[in-house]
């Protein structure tokens, strides 16, 4: 029976829709009107986030100072707002006039009272779960754009979508796919430069084409593409740009292999050169020996690209990884500022990529001024000044030319990966989050054939060699570890450190209040003075931290927000080694204010690993059962079948799901964006990887005290004694 009247129960698959409704008109009349004058006027709004990196040059600095170091320690939960999916959350949040806008996994986009963190409306761009297998480092999104009333976002699945920012309802969405065959996805947050909507997107390790493309603001027509890498060498090149790159590549292996090249994250603009730098990616394959016969530069991979901002013509470009064959991406964060060069101000663009160095060029030019390594590298021996290239150490990284394993340092997280770092004009220090880690690349003497499914990686080389158990991997772990670089990028040297038990720590901002905040992979906001790195406050986040923070204010009220989300590709892939975290995932909006007295909601606890059912398979059943989980599933639930909590842990399954289990792999599990199965393994091969994953689970039980000290979290430094390095 349905009720009638003033007070009638709304049904609940109406409810959702009203409550939104009903919010919406809470919005300011004219949301998110914002357009490039007012971005770049940003400095006189400062209560406000209206791109990215606050302003187009990216620095993530914001000149709110009411919280400083005198108070900081203060600060106390304002608000939360509980996410969807307990998936990885690395978005900015955009403020505008008091409304927030934000996204979690699987591309959701969020409307919050920044005031409060009420839901004003929510959209779902109903991204095809299925496709999450061919996104390599889990469902993530990194936020939106907003330009003249509207919220875009880039989906999972490679749409980018325009949203009416008071409503919440969809405007228009296109596909920017440009081959349905290859698995493109997107995960970057777009940029909206001059009415034009900026997106590239990811697939480099399955093997795609790497593209950025600009979609009219308005109507989403597509306005111009740059393709980062060249095409089929029997057709002629697209523009000047690919005519360029084409004589760096050499064979026609990579036109199968897709080439990579994608720009999956990083942009910057300078308005004054109407210049847009786009960051992109690194090959497919990454062995550049089946890429390109070990020959050329193979441009633009790992490249800064300067293009005109209005046509995409090429400009300029700078290579920080020439035949990238590391996946020493460049698609990190780019910085605009002016420093004090030789006796002269010079304009400048500053990244840290994942190769190790840290670069200043002139923005105008593409000339590299300086580099200089952030962390300790072994690939190359330094970068030759004259000629801008990195000198590398063949012996010790060159994998594919003596077909030894070699131990390279960084390896394929970086030295710096997506994590923005920011740049704070007062201090001239750029403050960056930091990896110190090793992996062994090895050749494959063969040279490898696509694979005929998507969602399945294409490197070309073997790389990682993780032990299984959890002693070897507390040795290797050892060697992983996160740092808070503070960075002079005049004196290319820090000025202090932070460090961190694992990589993947949190993005930075600063501020004018003097202050550094960051989150942590072991579950903690902090902040630090920025001038030396002393800890002044940290707060539990119940979850792995690793977006980069904001700051706005709202009625004279500053206020912090922090993205918090334990996942990506550390906690799928390295699931092992991201236990040392000791974190789960739990996706929130966590708010802070002066005073604030909010209750920080928790996690529930870990269920205990069930008993396994009786080991039945032999050693060579089980050795071939590990070669198609390696194949098939490591990069979603962790290599050796331990995961980092995001995924489910396979060792764990329960009874029921044993006896389910081809049914699982045939069936797919949309909500979890688990694909089927049935089209790559046959019935046998199933059996055979479930009883490799039956071993693991009685491993686990023999293991399991020894695991429990591995991803035990460590104990919390107390503020006095947080072991900050200050360089002298």
């Amino acid at each position: 029976m349905t009720q009638s009247g003033p007070h009638r129960r709304l049904l609940p698959s109406v409810l959702p829709l009203a409550i939104a409704l009903s919010l919406s008109c809470l919005l300011p009349s004219h949301a998110a009107e914002v357009d490039g004058a007012r971005i770049i006027a940003a400095d006189k709004e400062p209560g406000n986030w209206m791109s990215h990196g606050r302003t187009y040059d990216e620095q993530r600095f914001s000149p709110l100072k009411n919280i400083d170091q005198s108070n900081v320690n203060q600060l106390g939960l304002a608000w939360s707002y509980k996410l969807d999916l307990d998936r990885g959350v690395e978005a900015t949040p955009i403020v505008v006039d008091g409304v927030m806008y934000t996204t979690g996994p699987f591309s959701v986009v969020y409307a919050l009272d920044a005031r409060n963190g009420k839901l004003l409306w929510k959209y779902d761009p109903q991204s095809d779960r299925q496709r999450a297998g061919e996104a390599c480092c889990d469902a993530v999104n990194r936020g939106v754009a907003v330009w003249q009333g509207k919220v875009y976002v880039g989906v999972l699945d490679g749409r980018l979508e325009a949203i009416d920012a008071k409503t919440g309802k969809r405007v228009w969405s296109v596909d920017t796919r440009s081959d349905h065959t290859r698995s493109y996805t997107i995960t970057g947050a777009p940029r909206v430069v001059n009415g034009k909507v900026v997106i590239g997107n990811g697939g480099a390790e399955f093997g795609v084409r790497g593209y950025v493309t600009a979609y009219d603001a308005e109507t989403g027509k597509q306005v111009w593409r740059f393709f980062t890498v060249p095409g089929d060498p029997k057709l002629p090149p697209e523009d000047k740009a690919m005519a360029i790159a084409a004589k760096t590549w050499h064979g026609d292996a990579f036109v199968q292999q897709g080439g990579g090249g994608t720009a999956w994250d990083s942009f910057a603009y300078d308005p004054e050169l109407n210049l847009l730098y786009i960051g992109v990616g690194n090959g497919s394959l990454w062995d550049p020996k089946w890429r390109s016969q070990a020959k050329g530069d193979n441009l633009f991979l790992s490249s800064i690209v300067a293009v005109n901002a209005d046509t995409g013509e090429y400009a300029w470009h700078y290579q920080t990884t020439p035949g990238d064959a590391w996946d020493f991406t460049a698609t990190q964060h780019m910085i605009l500022a002016e420093l004090p060069i030789d006796g002269r101000q010079r304009k400048v663009l500053m990244q840290a990529p994942k190769n190790g160095f840290f670069y200043v060029l002139d923005r105008k030019t593409g000339e590299l001024l300086s580099a200089k390594n952030i962390v300790p590298v072994n690939w190359a021996k330094g970068i030759d000044m004259k000629t801008g290239r990195p000198i590398v150490d063949d012996q010790a990284a060159a994998y594919w030319k003596d077909g030894k394993r070699k131990l390279v340092t960084p390896a394929f997280w970086g030295a710096h990966d997506w994590h923005p770092m920011s740049y704070n004009p007062q201090t001239g220090l750029v403050y960056i989050p930091a990896h110190i880690m090793s992996a062994y690349y090895e050749h494959i003497p063969e040279a490898p054939k696509r694979h005929p499914f998507k969602s399945v990686y294409q490197l070309g080389l073997r790389t990682g060699m993780m032990p299984e158990g959890p002693d070897g991997l507390l040795e290797m772990a050892k060697t992983w570890s996160g740092k808070l670089i503070a960075w002079d990028p005049v004196k290319q040297a820090p000025a202090w450190e932070v460090p961190y038990i694992t990589i993947f720590n949190g993005g930075t901002l600063s501020t004018a209040g003097n202050l550094v905040f960051e989150g942590s992979a072991d579950g903690r906001v902090i902040a630090y003075a920025a001038e030396t790195g002393k800890k002044l406050w940290e707060s539990p986040a119940a979850s792995g931290v690793m977006a980069a923070p904001i700051t706005y204010s709202v009625d004279g009220e500053q206020y912090v927000t922090f993205m918090a989300g334990w996942g990506g590709a550390f906690s799928t892939f390295a699931g092992a080694l991201s236990l040392r975290a000791g974190v789960q995932p739990f996706a929130q909006v966590l708010t802070y204010k002066l005073g604030g007295t909010a209750t920080l909601h928790e996690p529930p606890a870990p269920a205990d690993a069930p008993k396994p059912p009786a080991q039945t398979g032999d050693a060579q059943t089980i050795a071939a059962g590990a070669a198609l989980y390696d194949g098939n599933c490591s990069q979603c639930h962790g290599i050796h079948a331990v995961s980092g909590g995001v995924l489910p842990d396979l060792r764990k399954l329960s009874a029921e799901k044993h006896q389910m289990f081809l049914s699982i792999l045939y069936g797919g599990r949309i909500p979890d964006g688990m694909p089927s199965f049935a089209d790559r393994l046959k019935p046998e091969e199933v059996a055979k990887l479930h009883d490799y994953l039956i071993k693991r689970a009685h491993d686990l039980q023999t293991e399991g005290d020894a695991w429990q000290r591995f991803s035990a979290k460590p104990a919390t430094q107390p503020l006095a004694d947080n072991h900050t390095h200050t360089q002298e």
